[in-house]
């Protein structure tokens, strides 16, 4: 969706004239399907319904272009039916996703272009084109594709784009509660996005984690398979196993062991497999909670727009009673005696020096009220400078305060870790030692029976053939391989649980940091306004004017207090949504 400048495809917008030099190659730039090289092939409406297409394709999509019949012919018909589909897809861009209202002066007559090939009205519906251009996501884009333009085609696109912004734009009283809406809308779709995408996540790991279930089951069943088989072979030596000092009931029982602990592995791997669905069926209900929320917020926004047609009807009908209330007003005036008029000039005169008096009473202390907002303000900008400072030199400490609790965690995590090397260390050099000592002891009986024993050792070499010493240990190496794939991917895990969990207390301090700055900000805030109130009441009771003149005053200063209370808490409010 890539957009050059849409629509100065014409010379000229609302009632300015086509040149007969026009060449159409910036309506080229589109790389259109459908052909406009002159104003007849863009009578069709193809080529417009193409051009908004790659406007905006989330909006204008394929089905709604599916929509606009491209075989149109000589067929005025067809090509009527064409712009009706277009002027309402533009307009329905402009009042749902503009948030806007047209102008009727620029809605063009579809009749005058499919019947005449009126450039004037074809020109209206290009301009409604480019408003699109303009105002969708990507404005900055088609601004730059403008300014490569020629000069002329320039100059033209920009008369265009100020009458449609002088005529277009209606306001709507409730545009901000529809855009909260919208707001929360959104914030309901992220949060459905991010539940879906943690799900898709969860539902990897829980096949990962079958796979590696199922492999281990097949080795498990490989293993039981060839211990049969020893079984089967060990049960036909007898008396073997009766003896443990032999070397093949040791190796028989340390089998037995790897086994057992195979087993407990694959035990645990099934339970986080569980544990793993249950926490899918979690984020499933989830789900379901934040369809039915977007429901909600969807049938709020439809009664928002029915209030907002209804507030329309209220307000004609408001205009309308004004006009006749203010006809009543003059008829009933021009109705009064010539001596009321009279009685009324001097009621007035004698009101007017009256209220010359109360004017210039009234100057004295507007001037006051000016020299004592001068010297607000500027206090003000005194305390807002100290904010600033104060807040810098409080995100520094909170941030430092907080780089030095994940460098004591991590000084700990170390020490942690060193320990458990050291005792693997101790182990193994315990196991090394056993294994010494085992092979000397063995040595030394071979050395001392190989006189009396000669069939003895043609029976142990039939019980420990090499192949069996080979699988042993090849099954060994696999455990180890599987043991240090599985705390890899632990430890990883645990890695980016950690940073998120450190970004998440970042940000937690920096809104406690702001918070209380703001409470901070509000109380000193207070402190003034409640000094200035006291020194306004002391002045109060000088005379009448005064008095109302200081009321007022009052009356302003608490209604500031009232707005920058309301303003730090939704700056608070604001924050504290977007971190959950």
């Amino acid at each position: 969706s890539s957009l050059h400048p849409p629509p100065p495809r014409f010379k000229g917008f609302s009632c300015l004239r086509l040149p007969s030099s026009w060449d159409y190659r910036h309506l080229q730039t589109f790389n259109t399907a459908s052909p406009c090289q002159d104003v007849k092939q863009l009578t069709s409406g193809v080529a417009m319904a193409q051009v908004l297409h790659q406007i905006d394709a989330a909006w204008f999509n394929e089905s709604w272009l599916s929509r606009i019949k491209e075989d149109v012919g000589d067929n005025w018909r067809i090509k009527a039916s064409n712009l009706k589909k277009v002027l309402q897809g533009i307009m329905s861009y402009y009042h749902e996703f503009l948030g806007q209202q047209i102008s009727e002066a620029l809605i063009p007559n579809l009749n005058q272009i499919t019947e005449c090939s009126d450039p004037v009205e074809l020109g209206r519906l290009l301009q409604l084109i480019l408003g699109c251009a303009i105002n969708c996501e990507k404005k900055q884009e088609h601004i730059q594709n403008i300014m490569t333009l020629e000069e002329s085609v320039q100059h033209v696109v920009m008369t265009a784009i100020q009458e449609l912004m002088s005529k277009e734009i209606l306001s709507s009283p409730l545009n901000d509660a529809v855009g909260e809406l919208e707001q929360q809308l959104k914030k309901a779709l992220e949060e459905l996005q991010e539940a879906l995408a943690e799900k898709e996540e969860l539902r990897q790991r829980c096949e990962e984690l079958d796979m590696q279930v199922t492999t281990l089951q097949d080795e498990k069943h490989s293993l039981v398979s060839e211990n049969e088989m020893m079984n089967e072979k060990l049960d036909q030596l007898d008396g073997s196993f009766d003896d443990p000092n032999t070397v093949v009931a040791k190796k028989y029982f340390h089998a037995q062991l790897q086994l057992e602990q195979l087993q407990e592995e694959n035990f645990r791997l099934e339970a986080a497999k569980d544990d793993y669905r249950v926490h899918c069926e979690e984020l499933e209900k989830q789900l379901i909670e934040f369809q039915h929320r977007n429901d909600e917020l969807t049938s709020l926004a439809e009664e928002t727009r029915a209030l907002k047609d209804e507030i329309d009807v209220l307000r004609a009908t408001s205009d309308k009673a004004n006009k006749l209330e203010s006809t009543v007003e003059i008829y009933r005036q021009k109705l009064q005696d010539l001596n009321d008029l009279r009685k009324q000039v001097k009621t007035l005169q004698e009101t007017n020096m009256m209220y010359m008096h109360n004017t210039v009473s009234l100057e004295e202390e507007l001037k006051k009220a000016n020299a004592a907002r001068t010297q607000l303000e500027t206090y003000k900008r005194q305390v807002q400078d100290l904010h600033v400072k104060l807040s810098s030199e409080s995100k520094r400490a909170d941030t430092l305060a907080f780089e030095m609790k994940r460098l004591e965690e991590k000084h700990e995590a170390l020490l942690k870790e060193k320990e458990r090397l050291i005792e693997q260390r101790d182990t193994l050099k315990e196991t090394n030692e056993e294994l010494r000592c085992s092979q000397v002891q063995q040595d030394h009986l071979n050395q001392t029976g190989a006189s009396a024993a000669k069939s003895y050792e043609n029976l142990a070499a039939e019980i420990m053939p090499v192949e069996y010493r080979e699988v042993f240990i090849r099954l060994q190496h696999e455990n180890k391989m599987l043991r240090l794939q599985q705390e890899g991917s632990e430890n990883e895990r645990i890695e980016e649980l950690q940073e998120q969990l450190e970004q998440k207390h970042r940000k937690m301090n920096e809104l406690e940091t702001e918070q209380r700055l703001s409470k901070e900000r509000i109380r000193e805030l207070q402190q003034q306004i409640e000094d200035l109130q006291k020194s306004l009441q002391e002045q109060g009771s000088k005379s009448e004017g005064e008095s109302k003149s200081s009321h007022a005053w009052r009356h302003l200063i608490c209604a500031y207090i009232r707005y920058c209370n309301f303003s730090n808490t939704n700056i608070i409010l604001s924050h504290t949504r977007e971190y959950f």
